[in-house]
């Protein structure tokens, strides 16, 4: 399918429910200063209308704005994880391919820093989530008996190569699908991580498994101090596959979570709290499980990663290929959630604040589920409102 650079109008109308806020029962942490260079002639901009109203009773909120204010780099190969580094370039992996690449954030310049031993990609499996911290760049990966967590010391120049991994927490379940794998620092200094079940639902509901969670653990990997479960690296559970971890102004978490075949969700998360996979999908109003902040069918976003910019959570769809702003207040939505670029870059896989109202966005055509076509896979520009 052909994406031109100008934005096209929004496909049909997305059937979306919103709720005020969680019942009773990830930004990225990025924060690149370098200035954004020039954009090349060919960028777009969209001021997209809503595809739902505001939920009665709830304010509008801001409308919102996407600039794509140009590309910065191209040519990229199953990238999933993007982190930034204290100057503002970019760490960016390769899922299949293994590989940390340096992107200069001005020039978009690529230096490849290395391949990580001891991947094993397979299915939705692979090199995938980083984080930086203190002279470390920290992966989520898929080894051959595991999800696991590692951790690389990495000097910050564009010529240095990433140290040995060193094991910060093994013994993640792995499949061939539903592997989670976005890792993040939150303000309070810990390290999260979203994972999957696998294709094993029972896991989700497992406070023993580590399969189906929100992790939570200090930078070396042990229990972080607070936690719900005590001994324990589990933060909240009930999870299908969480691939987006974003906290807002107030330092409230935030993940986005694939559905099966009905409601992909936007949670708001609590320490020890249920939401509900696989007893339940969306919105339910058991007693004893969270709901969805709000909530799409799958074919409208299939979301991965997300960011909080400009009082919003920004959402990277996969199959709905589109971005989503959802603006927030509270733990709950101020106002409807609205599509921008619909179908415009194809699979949208992960989104970055670099603050002052911008954003990091990378493609996903080549992840074996797109249709790549020249340039593909690119991380483009933003400026949001």
């Amino acid at each position: 399918m052909s994406r031109p650079a100008v934005v096209k109008a929004l496909w049909g109308a997305a059937v979306l429910v919103l709720v005020a806020g969680c019942s009773s029962g990830g930004g990225g942490t990025g924060t690149g200063t370098a200035p954004p260079p020039s954009p090349p002639a060919a960028s777009s901009s969209a001021t997209a209308t809503g595809s739902s109203p505001a939920p009665s009773g709830s304010s509008p909120g801001p409308s919102g704005r996407v600039t794509v204010a140009g590309t910065l780099t191209e040519g990229l190969r199953s990238p999933w994880g993007l982190a930034a580094l204290p100057g503002g370039d970019l760490l960016v992996s390769s899922r299949d391919e293994r590989t940390v690449t340096r992107v200069d954030a001005r020039t978009g310049a690529k230096t490849v820093l290395g391949e990580v031993p001891g991947v094993v990609p397979g299915g939705e499996g692979g090199l995938m989530g980083l984080a930086v911290r203190d002279g470390w760049v920290y992966a989520y990966l898929t080894a051959a008996s595991d999800n696991r967590v590692v951790r690389m010391r990495y000097g910050g120049g564009a010529g240095d190569r990433l140290g040995a991994p060193e094991p910060v927490l093994t013994g993640i379940p792995k499949g061939v699908v539903h592997n989670g794998g976005r890792i993040a620092f939150g303000p309070d200094g810990m390290l999260y991580a979203g994972t999957g079940e696998t294709g094993e639902t029972g896991l989700a509901q497992d406070r023993d498994s580590l399969g189906g969670k929100i992790l939570r653990m200090t930078p070396e990997g042990r229990p972080a101090p607070g936690n719900p479960f005590p001994g324990s690296v589990v933060y909240s559970y009930g999870h299908r596959n969480v691939q987006g971890l974003a906290w807002d102004d107030a330092g409230r978490l935030w993940a986005a979570e694939f559905g099966q075949n009905t409601w992909d969700e936007l949670n708001r998360i609590e320490a020890g709290r249920n939401y509900g996979w696989p007893e339940v999908e969306g919105r339910a109003g058991r007693a004893g499980f969270t709901d969805p902040v709000a909530q799409w069918p799958t074919a409208e976003a299939s979301p991965s990663g997300i960011a909080f910019a400009r009082g919003a959570v920004w959402m990277a769809g996969l199959r709905g290929e589109r971005l989503w702003r959802v603006p927030v207040a509270g733990a709950g939505a101020a106002g409807g959630p609205r599509a921008f670029l619909s179908g415009e870059y194809g699979r949208l896989r992960t989104v970055l604040a670099g603050g002052d109202g911008r954003l990091w966005l990378v493609t996903s055509e080549t992840d074996t589920r797109g249709t790549p076509e020249p340039g593909d896979d690119r991380i483009l520009r933003l400026e949001v409102g």
